[in-house]
């Protein structure tokens, strides 16, 4: 996947639950093309670090604390980043939660933080940022899905119902934005993350690990494919990018 560093270079770029992961990966890629990075984090130190490892490599970075389920954190991380760089090309909204389940096991209170992050966290960095893209009369909006969007699997019932929000909620907001904005829909699948590390449910967590450990890619691979859709010219909008390990049924 070729990506073009001289479109990406000066952009400014916001990407949430950048502590770790796809966040921290595409911050050390984008960063390294010259993209100017703001990181948020619900832990601020995690967000700091990978901000410290960017700006020793030589790129611009700023880290912000920001818990997505509220949308005045959201709001707060695109005026630090107007107010630091001078507006916003790039909001990646990729900040996560998996904590599935079977739905006998009602575990509500993981639907819950699904629901409020994966969704409804995307939801707020597009109230957030929208507004300053409109003023602007540019803007892309990148947001991580997953491949369980596409396909549902046992005990993953709700967080595919939450990915799956998220594509169409995507492709409604790309009818409406009109020529000047992008929208992308990243979908990786199997990724090698700390996400099995916050399921509630022991035998979902087993079950994530064992299967990560045996197909898992690199969170690097999705962060290439990132970079691909924000170095793309203007006027071409990548709709949506699939990217999972060969190994992946």
């Amino acid at each position: 996947m070729s990506v073009s560093g001289e479109r990406v270079a000066g952009k400014v770029v916001v990407i949430t639950g950048a502590g770790s992961g796809i966040g921290a990966a595409a911050a050390r890629v984008l960063g390294g093309l010259g993209a100017r990075v703001v990181l948020g984090a619900r832990r601020g130190e995690r967000a700091e670090e990978v901000a410290e490892g960017v700006r020793g490599r030589g790129g611009e970075a700023v880290a912000v604390a920001v818990d997505v389920r509220r949308r005045e954190d959201v709001r707060e991380m695109v005026r630090v980043a107007v107010e630091r760089f001078g507006g916003v090309d790039v909001l990646v909204a990729n900040a996560g939660v998996m904590p599935v389940s079977a739905v006998d096991e009602l575990r509500v209170d993981d639907w819950e933080a699904m629901v409020d992050t994966n969704l409804k966290g995307v939801l707020h960095g597009v109230a957030a940022a929208l507004p300053v893209f409109r003023a602007q009369g540019r803007g892309h909006f990148v947001h991580v899905a997953s491949t369980a969007a596409h396909r549902v699997v046992p005990a993953q019932a709700v967080y595919s119902a939450t990915k799956a929000a998220v594509r169409t909620f995507s492709e409604g907001l790309r009818q409406e934005a009109g020529e000047r904005l992008r929208v992308t829909v990243v979908s990786p699948g199997f990724t090698a993350t700390s996400f099995a590390e916050h399921v509630t449910s022991p035998a979902a967590r087993e079950g994530l690990r064992a299967l990560g450990e045996d197909v898992a890619m690199p969170p690097s691979a999705v962060a290439e494919a990132i970079a691909y859709a924000i170095g793309q010219p203007d006027g071409v909008d990548v709709g949506e990018i699939v990217v999972r390990p060969t190994a992946q049924g």
